[in-house]
């Protein structure tokens, strides 16, 4: 395998687990809406912690790779091209809207910790932290963004 092959199999590699920790966060979220007990709300927002990682580590991997494929590809693109630069403010901004809807999730997980330890009784205030549209913008928005991305990334429009 040349440079580029492995340049390309570690930048699809990133975005493979970039979108799919998008994916398993999404349908975790999707299960903590239709749950109403503290402790199973808790297990959930764990196991998003753990698909956060997934997509920390796709971005981290997507991003280096794909600008070192940037500089050594066969086909001279460029940082200045526009589908380039699409790319990289679209991370940002799926990035930026992530974490702003963690930090809401995270002020919704302590309260189900709380809940739990004393009691795991369903609580109306818990149910609306977790449908808290804010929120669901915030992480649903990151993930729409996150598909606008791959598009640019498979069609380079302009290039």
């Amino acid at each position: 395998m040349s440079k580029y092959d492995w340049l390309l199999f570690l930048h699809m590699s990133g975005a493979f687990l970039l979108l799919g920790g998008g994916a398993v966060a999404g349908t975790l979220n999707i299960a903590a809406l239709r749950r109403d007990r503290p402790s199973e709300i808790v297990v959930l927002f764990g196991l998003i912690r753990i698909a956060v990682a997934m997509i920390l580590a796709g971005g981290i991997l997507a991003f280096v790779f794909g600008l070192w494929l940037v500089a050594d590809s066969p086909w001279n693109y460029s940082y200045g091209d526009g589908w380039v630069i699409a790319a990289i403010v679209l991370l940002l901004v799926a990035n930026a809207l992530g974490a702003l809807g963690g930090r809401r999730d995270d002020r919704t997980a302590q309260l189900a910790k709380e809940l739990a330890a004393s009691g795991d009784a369903p609580s109306p205030e818990l149910n609306a932290l977790v449908r808290d549209p804010v929120s669901l913008a915030l992480s649903y928005g990151s993930g729409l963004v996150l598909v606008a991305l791959l598009a640019i990334m498979i069609w380079k429009p302009g290039a």
